[in-house]
C-alpha cells in the first residue's frame, strides 16, 4: 500500500506541477466563467466551482505533503551522509531533526557567531 500511494503521488506530483495542469485549470475556471450568465450567476453554479476546487485542494494537500516529506527525508539523508564522511565535520549534527528546540536556537546562534566571525568586512557602493 505505501509503495502504491508513494508511485501515485509522485506521478501526481508530477503531473499537477506540470505547465499543462495550470493551463488546464486555467480552462476549467474560463469554461466556468464564460457559463455565468447561460446559468444566470445562480447558486449552482458557484457550488460547482467551490465543491471542484475544495475537493481538489484537499486531496492535493495529502499529495503535497507526501512529496515533501519524501524530499525532506532524502535530503537529511544526504546532509547526514556528508557530515558522516568529512573530516572535521561534528557528527553531533547528523541527529538535529530530534534535538529540543532550545538546543537548535543554541546551534542557530553558535553558527551566527562563526558566520560574524569569518565574513570579511562589506564595503558599502555608492551608485
Amino acid at each position: 500500500m505505501n509503495d502504491t500511494f508513494r508511485k501515485l503521488a509522485q506521478a501526481s506530483a508530477t503531473t499537477m506541477g506540470s505547465p499543462w495542469a495550470f493551463i488546464a485549470a486555467v480552462v476549467v475556471v474560463l469554461i466556468w466563467g464564460v457559463l455565468g450568465p447561460v446559468y444566470h450567476y445562480s447558486d449552482t453554479w458557484q457550488l460547482v466551482i467551490n465543491t471542484g476546487t475544495t475537493i481538489v485542494t484537499f486531496l492535493m494537500v495529502f499529495l503535497i505533503q507526501n512529496s515533501q516529506n519524501r524530499d525532506g527525508q532524502a535530503i537529511q539523508l544526504k546532509l547526514d551522509e556528508l557530515i558522516r564522511a568529512v573530516k572535521g565535520a561534528r557528527n553531533q549534527m547528523i541527529d538535529l531533526e530530534n534535538c529540543s528546540d532550545e538546543e537548535l536556537e543554541r546551534l542557530r546562534r553558535e553558527f551566527e557567531k562563526l558566520s560574524k566571525r569569518i565574513q570579511p568586512a562589506t564595503v558599502k557602493h555608492e551608485g
